[in-house]
């Protein structure tokens, strides 16, 4: 039975990806340092599975992260540890610095060391399609040049330079990933999705940044851990693929469909209704990702149309209630983003 390490597995991607992961007959070690957006409730449907192990660790303890590699002699990792809310970047970027940079160079640096005796060993860093910046007309590809416009944006940027410095650098067999937004279950609700949801279910007003014309790709997140899955099986070293659903939306749009859906399962409190807020600085108009390499080379394709994702969504949401109670209310429902 092989192993594979996740990093961040106690938040929204990461709890997907393992249990997947643990579905497909792989040993799963989780390594998290539990963070506000860390949550056990994620993996409490698999906390006992004989194949699956919770470690506390930051991923900038070079220490720690180097007895761990030793012990469970992993195959693969896969680096979702990261910061990855935008506004609060606007806000402080120090800990996007930290983790999302100088947490992948520790990473590196052990992994590095790791790979020289473990000539199987892959190394995938999974990354955004914030990095390109703006794609007002037509879909990003892997070679077009990185333009960010949030310090979020920025770290993970760096963090993908990091990544393929190593690779020409020392050889090293790592690949990077970029995916466009991810949407789903155990998603945490500062994000725009599970926030209106959130809201709806809360009778809260559903805010809208700007005028809502900002577009954004849809995917659900086990489409896209199934894809990261491929990439393990057949991916290519020292390569990055870009992950998509080719599904765009604007967000104005996006939560109206929300509200329709919810419209037809109970009775909207009266509070419920779209307000347009102050825009996020920076504010990015469209993002739009060519995923044609991993369609063709890969085999992969996502199976979720936005609109049935969306109701597994909210439905997950709607029947796991308790998961709410396991947040903090401030980090749910304050607004970010707008310090100068």
């Amino acid at each position: 039975m092989k192993t594979l390490l996740v990093t961040g597995g106690l938040g929204f991607i990461g709890s997907n990806l393992i249990e997947l992961l643990l579905k497909n007959k792989f040993r799963v070690i989780n390594v998290d340092k539990v963070s506000y957006s860390s949550n056990f409730y994620n993996t409490k449907d698999y906390k006992k599975d004989k194949n699956y192990r919770f470690i506390r660790c930051d991923i900038n303890n070079q220490v720690k992260i180097n007895k761990i590699l030793k012990k469970y002699k992993p195959d693969c990792i896969f680096n979702l540890a990261a910061e990855t809310h935008v506004d609060r970047s606007i806000d402080n970027a120090k800990h996007f610095i930290k983790s999302n940079i100088t947490g992948v160079f520790s990473l590196l640096q052990v992994c590095k060391s790791y790979a020289k005796k473990n000539k199987k060993f892959k190394f995938i860093h999974i990354s955004t399609d914030e990095v390109y910046g703006d794609k007002i007309k037509g879909s990003s590809n892997e070679n077009d040049p990185y333009k960010p416009s949030s310090p979020y944006a920025a770290s993970k940027a760096s963090s993908d330079h990091l990544v393929y410095s190593y690779i020409r650098t020392f050889n090293f067999p790592g690949i990077v990933t970029n995916c466009s937004n991810n949407y789903g279950p155990k998603q945490h609700p500062e994000k725009l999705i599970p926030k209106i949801i959130y809201n709806i279910l809360n009778n809260r007003p559903l805010p809208i940044y700007g005028k809502g014309i900002n577009e954004r790709e849809w995917i659900y997140v086990k489409d896209h851990c199934e894809a990261l899955l491929k990439i393990y099986q057949k991916g290519l070293v020292g390569n990055f693929y870009n992950i998509g659903s080719n599904e765009v939306l604007k967000n104005n749009v996006l939560v109206k469909n929300i509200l329709s859906i919810a419209k037809k399962e109970i009775l909207v409190g009266k509070k419920v209704k779209v307000i347009y807020v102050k825009d996020r600085p920076g504010h990015d108009i469209r993002y739009s990702l060519n995923s044609r390499k991993i369609i063709k080379s890969l085999k992969w394709k996502p199976k979720t149309e936005l609109n049935d994702g969306l109701k597994k969504t909210f439905f997950w949401y709607q029947n796991n209630l308790n998961y709410f109670y396991t947040l903090s209310k401030k980090d749910i429902v304050k607004r970010l983003g707008l310090k100068k």
